[in-house]
């Protein structure tokens, strides 16, 4: 229903299953009524009620719940802005190989979200994310790539990134690819 996979899409009748299945404690439904509070799907956008179940299905150990928890935390919505609380969920769901957590752990240790800056670290996350088929850690993996001068392998990357990337990615891997022979040196150097 949420999809419309089959049937017309009803986020109101997708809600209201989901709520079902999480009163019986289904740990995916319990995660998914708090993206429905989360984006306003089938409900009203409630960043709060949202945290709530994210909250409850990631002390359970769901790793889309505390990658939707990490997002919370990093941005400030409906708990307070809490870097270092988006770190340690984005970490806990990326331990049991959640690709997009993987490469969110490689973004807080380059940008120093939540933790200290540590480049190496990242350089450790983001080929993790691209092997598992993230399209944003691959094309972060190639930045990377790039700067240490390996542009057949960061090529390789960036046009595995473009395959399922959004037009947005798209568009910056075009630009890095036009001037990949002489691409700037970024300050979060891989050492």
């Amino acid at each position: 229903l949420l999809a419309g996979s089959g049937v017309p899409k009803d986020f109101g009748a997708a809600f209201k299953w989901f709520q079902r299945a999480a009163a019986q404690g289904n740990i995916d439904a319990i995660n998914m009524v708090g993206r429905c509070f989360d984006m306003g799907w089938g409900t009203a956008e409630k960043p709060e009620i949202a945290a709530e179940h994210y909250h409850r299905a990631a002390a359970l150990g769901h790793s889309w719940a505390q990658y939707n928890l990490g997002h919370l935390y990093l941005n400030g919505r409906g708990v307070g802005r809490a870097p270092a609380q988006a770190y340690t969920y984005y970490l806990k769901a990326a331990e049991q190989g959640h690709a997009r957590a993987m490469n969110l752990v490689g973004r807080c240790c380059e940008q120093g979200w939540g933790r200290p800056r540590d480049c190496a670290a990242a350089a450790k996350w983001y080929p993790r994310s691209a092997e598992g088929g993230y399209f944003r850690g691959q094309y972060n993996w190639a930045t990377r790539l790039l700067e240490e001068g390996r542009v057949e392998e960061a090529r390789h990357w960036l046009e595995r990134a473009a395959a399922s990337g959004t037009p947005a990615v798209r568009t910056a891997i075009s630009e890095v690819l036009s001037r990949v022979n002489d691409a700037p040196r970024r300050p979060c150097a891989l050492g």
